[in-house]
């Protein structure tokens, strides 16, 4: 009676789950029936591709730099050439850095990978790398020495991606891939974890190996990556999103139920979007009437609404950032536990988590009044939208965990936050450092970056060398504004 009594129960369950996966699907074709009816506002962008030298830095004690095996490749403290991406023989146009792996886009539209595979974030095969025994012996520090696994410490082809279309986009989460095409189609692969382990990466699938193709999920324009869980946004401005969504970080309530049903995108309300940004468990939208939404985690003021700031305080659904609506915001993304907001003018807002520089924002130059602080009296956040003022006009900004970057409308970047693990690409520093520095050193100061991305604990660049006239007008101008 006790096994026939579990077996009813094991059969009313799975049907339970049929019903719910069944009225999921019947809930996401009429959501593409009434956005069928809607009218195009976005469009796919065309693809840019010129070739760039590729600049890495930070820590790489799991293949996150891409240099290579050798052990001495395991910290870079500032920037350095990839000689293994040479700009005249692969020519990296693109790329997008993860957790602790990094994709790159070169002008035969062919994508790089590299970094830890243990969630098959690679798109390729790794498993014949020759293994690097430790010797028991050994002590603790004697690992350090040690060589990285080959095949993920250099860079390698993504294997499996469609020959025909062209890669617009590349992004990376800690555990998941993915890459938009010029169709407007989602290719992916890796898989999403939650606070209690491997989630999967679909209803069936928990660890896709290779590249496949999202089903029944077209007109993409542009995809932004969290820590696990990604957003999407196509050409009707109607944004989805799917993965982990523990912290809300979907924009719609995860039940234990029907929690596989966030493995695949939906929609959740928001329409009229022109761009979408993210961190790593918080989430923001921008609408064509230049309203800056936001949901997700909070407990440090980084979703930039500042009421009930504690441990585990969490947006619940999409919320406008009231103090950026009037500053024109065009580009919004976010680190663990902050964000920065980019103006069309070249100007940057930052908000969130303070202990570590975060927000670029030294002690004596905090707005008090905006702060929150903890029970020792130390500032723990700032969750009010605030301005950067010792920026010049920049172009583009990007968050890592604890560290950020800034890319002037020069070529030049900036960098601040955490320090010790190399990140912010100015050498062997004691302190964390809390308001902008510019990365200047050899490798570097004679180029024209374009593009920057910050990864878990590393951070990269791409750009071209300048002329020596423009490398003079530049420091000229420049060290005029530092001096100022």
């Amino acid at each position: 009676m006790v096994a026939l009594s579990r077996k009813r129960k094991l059969a009313s369950y799975a049907k339970s789950k049929a019903v719910s996966a069944k009225r999921a699907r019947r809930s996401h074709s009429l959501e593409w029936l009434r956005a069928s009816r809607m009218k195009v506002i976005n469009k796919i962008q065309s693809p840019v591709h010129v070739p760039m030298d590729f600049f890495i830095w930070g820590s790489g004690a799991m293949c996150e730099l891409g240099l290579g095996p050798a052990a001495k490749t395991k910290e870079v403290k500032r920037p350095r050439l990839n000689p293994l991406l040479k700009k005249d023989e692969v020519g990296i146009v693109d790329f997008a850095p993860g957790g602790m792996h990094t994709l790159a886009l070169d002008k035969d539209n062919r994508v790089w990978s590299w970094g830890n595979n243990d969630m098959g974030v690679l798109g390729r095969d790794t498993s014949h790398a020759k293994e690097v025994l430790r010797d028991a012996d050994a002590s603790d520090g004697d690992d350090e020495d040690a060589d990285l696994n080959e095949a993920e410490s250099t860079p390698g082809l993504v294997e499996g991606l469609p020959k025909e279309g062209k890669i617009i986009q590349l992004i990376a989460t800690d555990n998941l891939s993915a890459v938009l095409l010029s169709s407007g189609e989602v290719y992916a692969w890796g898989t999403f974890r939650c606070n209690e382990g491997v989630l999967g990466f679909s209803r069936d699938v928990k660890v896709q190996k290779t590249p496949v193709r999202i089903e029944n999920f077209d007109n993409i324009v542009q995809l932004a990556a969290g820590k696990d869980h990604i957003l999407a946004l196509d050409t009707k401005g109607i944004v989805y999103a799917w993965g982990n969504g523990q912290q809300s970080q979907l924009g719609r309530k995860i039940i234990e139920r029907t929690r596989m049903a966030s493995l695949e995108p939906r929609s959740f309300g928001l329409k009229n979007v022109k761009f979408i940004g993210s961190g790593e468990y918080h989430s923001f939208a921008i609408t064509y009437e230049g309203k800056v939404f936001t949901w997700g985690l909070n407990q440090f003021g980084q979703c930039g609404i500042a009421t009930n700031i504690e441990d585990g305080s969490i947006i619940t659904r999409p919320t406008e950032i009231q103090e950026l609506s009037d500053k024109d915001i065009v580009y919004i993304t976010g680190g663990e536990h902050h964000t920065l907001a980019l103006s069309s003018s070249g100007e940057v807002y930052v908000f969130g988590r303070y202990d570590m520089k975060e927000i670029g924002i030294a002690k004596d130059k905090l707005p008090l009044d905006d702060c929150i602080k903890d029970a020792r009296g130390a500032v723990r956040c700032l969750p009010v939208p605030t301005k950067l003022t010792t920026l010049p006009p920049i172009k583009s900004v990007s968050a890592g965990p604890h560290h950020s970057l800034a890319l002037t409308r020069d070529g030049i970047v900036f960098a601040w936050g955490f320090a010790d693990t190399f990140a912010v690409g100015l050498g062997m520093l004691d302190e964390d450092v809390d308001r902008p520095t510019r990365i200047s050193n050899t490798a570097t100061k004679d180029h024209s970056i374009e593009l920057i991305g910050c990864g878990g604990q590393f951070s990269a660049s791409a750009g071209n060398r300048l002329d020596e006239k423009d490398v003079d007008d530049r420091k000229q101008k420049v060290d005029l504004f530092e001096e100022s």
